[in-house]
């Protein structure tokens, strides 16, 4: 049965050499159970440019990227509880998902059984939405429709500018800190890399009343660490700075990605203490397993967050006023903001595309 569409406009790029042009897609129509609304903005992440630009050799083109999407909703499906027309609302990394595995029925929908269908370059495979590509486009257009499970309300009083972040880099970090039970506060937590993700997670730590180490190769970046809200600051390049928080940190989140060795930062943590893996590092870490053995440590990895609490992320922050740093850009600036994101991607700034002045 042919699902009805409507056309929409989108900036995509044709292929890994070609500029971003403007471009008509289509999209599905609001269904019974969809909400269809008008993007407004949508946040540029770094995993953006590695598909923009193939980096991964995997890449479906035209692609539309973008996973931070922000706007009004426009429609809503004869089913729809949650939203009404002109509600503020948002998307992040996931558009659809089986909805039936045990990850889905626990709110986990970014680890679906059979695979989260991604907001961009993802494989139409559940049947919850539909392109005229028969894969995904994301949040650098005009208007998106998608299952009303997987929307997140925006606060009225959040500026709708800065939302975008929050269903990326802000779940990101919010997402291990609950799971490693940091919310209640009283720990101490140390953030690796104080760039978006980073000064994302120091914000969120500190607002959750935790003592809060920022751990950067930079000493540049001890104001803004500190302006985010850290309590301390230690230069992972310094031995003697090091020094000062070796076997105090019962948490420590790891957003960098570029290649080095987690296990240069193993003895920052106090017994049972934990690392997380967030930064994707293509290249092996190598870990002896005595220094484990000895503190009952461990290494762990994390992915996003489900929607439940992607929507507990939003409300948080909208609660506690944490409002990431960004620069609104219009689409004739992507490529120069592609060309400085590919260069270095330790920016506390989020670059957030306006959809409406690119028109």
């Amino acid at each position: 049965m042919s699902v009805p569409m409507y056309e929409t406009t989108a900036w995509a790029k044709k292929s890994a050499a070609d500029k971003f042009e403007k471009i008509t897609i289509k999209r599905n129509q609001a269904g019974d159970d969809d909400v269809t609304f008008d993007m407004k903005y949508c946040g540029i992440c770094h995993t953006d440019v590695h598909f923009a630009n193939n980096d991964m050799g995997s890449t479906k083109y035209p692609c539309v990227p973008g996973h931070e999407l922000a706007g009004v909703v426009s429609a809503v499906g004869k089913n729809v509880t949650k939203f009404k027309v002109g509600d503020k609302v948002g998307v992040g990394c996931i558009v659809d998902t089986c909805m039936n595995c045990a990850c889905c029925k626990d709110g986990d929908e970014h680890f679906c059984e059979t695979g989260m269908t991604m907001t961009y370059d993802g494989d139409i495979k559940h049947g919850h939405i539909a392109t005229d590509s028969g894969y995904t486009y994301g949040g650098y257009s005009a208007s998106q429709t998608v299952n009303q499970r997987y929307l997140i309300k925006i606060p009225d009083t959040y500026p709708l500018e800065k939302a975008g972040p929050i269903f990326c880099a802000a779940i990101t970090m919010y997402s291990p800190l609950c799971h490693w039970k940091v919310k209640e506060g009283g720990k101490k937590v140390g953030i690796i890399g104080i760039g978006g993700l980073g000064q994302m997670g120091v914000r969120i730590a500190k607002a959750m009343g935790n003592e809060v180490y920022a751990i950067s190769t930079s000493p540049n970046k001890e104001e803004s660490a500190k302006g985010a809200g850290a309590d301390k600051f230690v230069v992972s390049t310094n031995p003697d700075s090091m020094k000062t928080a070796e076997g105090s940190l019962d948490l420590i989140l790891n957003t960098v990605s570029a290649s080095h060795q987690l296990a240069h930062y193993l003895p920052l943590l106090r017994k049972d203490g934990t690392l997380v893996q967030l930064g994707l590092v293509l290249t092996d870490h190598q870990v002896q397993q005595f220094p484990l053995m000895m503190k009952r440590i461990s290494v762990a990895g994390s992915l996003i967050g489900g929607l439940p609490e992607t929507q507990e992320c939003m409300d948080f922050c909208a609660e506690h006023n944490i409002i990431p740093e960004t620069k609104v850009i219009k689409a004739d600036e992507l490529e120069t903001v592609y060309a400085a994101l590919s260069q270095k991607n330790d920016s506390i700034v989020r670059y957030v595309l306006d959809i409406t002045a690119s028109m």
